[in-house]
């Protein structure tokens, strides 16, 4: 049996030595300036012409898509949304330094994430709408995103629960000697969950390739940072559990690639979790259940709109020679006609008839679940006005 001794890299004190909060400096990685102008010394990524167009876009569409669907909902054609307004450049950017193989488990304001992979208008579409062409059947409230095909985990709506999860996944890629990584999005409000803590220490000890990637966008809900910890935010947590860390500016899309490009090299070559926290904020509510002006002020906000991440990468687009506005304003139209062209045909497509509720659990739906459906069919025949869109699936 191998002789342990857990004291072997303590080092030694005379006196009582207390350690306090912000002995350790955790800087912040910013290459682009809110003006789209590189710092001085900053090294850009390289990132060719496809790419960097390719990720501007992937930002646009997302926001004409986030404020189509909220006001969707607000005309009660769906149930719910969530809009990621400002955050963009941190789901978008590292997407882009990733590799298709790679697992992403996302929270709930990653679509960007999703959308940089393939994932279409009209899927987005039959998800929110929660059609019978929706690949869960409609079994998900809206945003609760999953697609087999481009490795996106599907979305579950407890916090944190996906942290965990991605430590597992990960390990499993290293055992079956995958070239592959897993990312595992989170806001900095879930990281108060104990999943978090447990998913960081399980990477950590088991040696997973995993990014745990964490937006910090300075309110849980209505909490604001500052009522959530009294720590140096979540970067400082990583240290604490012997993890890799990075801190990035979130709203820049050069700090977010390279960060999250050269932590999936790390993850890959030493096998290790590495942490990265990008600094960002919601400029949109919550969710549409969510009124931020009861917990922040518009003067607040206005001076996080200056750092808009798609303002400044298309600053910088425009300085390269790489972005043609007039053609960009053309472009940014035709996506707002197809955002709203698919959402009115979705919106007309069937959901799923009654009867598939109780499939793809069991190979043959048990007779208690066949009895509770024939309950169900009873009730929504006695009370067909409350059910206006299943009724008529029976």
């Amino acid at each position: 049996m191998k002789d342990r001794n857990h004291l072997s890299n303590v080092g030694l004190v005379h006196e009582v030595s207390i350690i306090e909060n912000g002995l350790i400096d955790i800087p912040m990685l910013q290459i682009l300036q809110p003006d789209g102008t590189p710092h001085k010394k900053a090294k850009v990524p390289e990132l060719d012409q496809q790419l960097a167009l390719k990720i501007y876009r992937t930002m646009r569409f997302i926001r004409v898509l986030d404020e189509r669907m909220v006001a969707a909902q607000r005309q009660g054609r769906i149930s719910f949304y969530l809009a990621s307004t400002g955050e963009e450049a941190a789901s978008v950017a590292s997407a882009a330094a990733l590799k298709p193989q790679d697992m992403i488990m996302s929270q709930y304001r990653e679509q960007g994430a999703l959308a940089f992979r393939g994932y279409s208008t009209e899927a987005f579409m039959n998800q929110m709408f929660s059609n019978e062409k929706e690949a869960n059947k409609g079994r998900q409230m809206p945003i609760h995103y999953g697609d087999k095909a481009l490795n996106f985990m599907t979305i579950s709506s407890p916090l944190g629960t996906q942290i965990p999860q991605a430590s597992g996944y990960a390990y499993g890629q290293k055992m079956a000697g995958e070239e592959a990584i897993t990312i595992c999005y989170f806001g900095e409000g879930a990281a108060s969950e104990g999943d978090f803590h447990a998913g960081l220490n399980m990477a950590a000890v088991l040696n997973c390739p995993v990014i745990f990637f964490c937006r910090n966008n300075g309110y849980a809900i209505s909490t604001p940072a500052e009522e959530q910890f009294a720590g140096d935010g979540i970067a400082s947590r990583g240290l604490g559990y012997g993890v890799k860390t990075i801190r990035v500016d979130g709203n820049d899309t050069f700090a977010v690639y390279a960060a999250t490009q050269q932590a999936r090299a790390i993850a890959l070559k030493d096998n290790c979790p590495v942490l990265i926290e990008a600094m960002t904020y919601r400029l949109a509510a919550h969710s549409t259940s969510d009124d931020p002006t009861g917990y922040r002020s518009k003067d607040e906000e206005a001076r996080w709109q200056q750092k808009d991440p798609i303002a400044r990468l298309g600053a910088w687009l425009k300085n390269k020679g790489w972005l043609d506005e007039e053609q960009e304003n053309k472009d940014l139209e035709k996506i707002r006609q197809e955002v709203l062209q698919e959402l009115k045909r979705v919106e007309k497509v069937p959901i799923c008839k009654i009867d598939e509720i109780i499939e793809d659990v069991y190979d043959t739906p048990p007779w208690h679940l066949k009895e509770q459906l024939s309950e169900l069919k009873k009730h929504m025949a006695k009370y067909p006005e409350a059910y206006p869109k299943t009724s008529g699936r029976l």
